[in-house]
């Protein structure tokens, strides 16, 4: 399943009004340990159905990394209900990735 980009312009639509749980990845081109990450969130939505999955550059959205106080990417924000229930900060393997779901 393809992660999704969004922005200011429809965050609150993709994410917050979701139909399911969504895991936030925000993220720099620049950022090594988010390139890392990329495809073991790719291989992440693809055996989780249960969950979306969305993309936030915070280069190109400095609102979005304020308005949820990101400061260190890459940073995975989980959101549940249109609220923020879980976060992870750094690189993490899918193993890490998967448990930090199930919580």
């Amino acid at each position: 399943m393809a992660i999704m980009e969004v922005n200011s312009n429809n965050f609150d639509q993709e994410v917050l009004s979701a139909d399911r749980p969504v895991v936030v990845d925000f993220n720099a081109g620049w950022c090594g340990p988010c390139r890392m990450l990329k495809p073991v969130l790719e291989e992440l939505s693809d055996a989780r159905g249960d969950y979306k999955f969305v993309s936030v550059d915070i280069d190109e959205d400095v609102e979005l990394a304020e308005r949820y106080d990101v400061s260190s990417i890459p940073c995975l924000v989980v959101f549940k209900n249109g609220a923020e229930h879980n976060r992870s900060i750094g690189f993490q393997p899918q193993a890490a990735l998967d448990a930090l779901l199930d919580e």
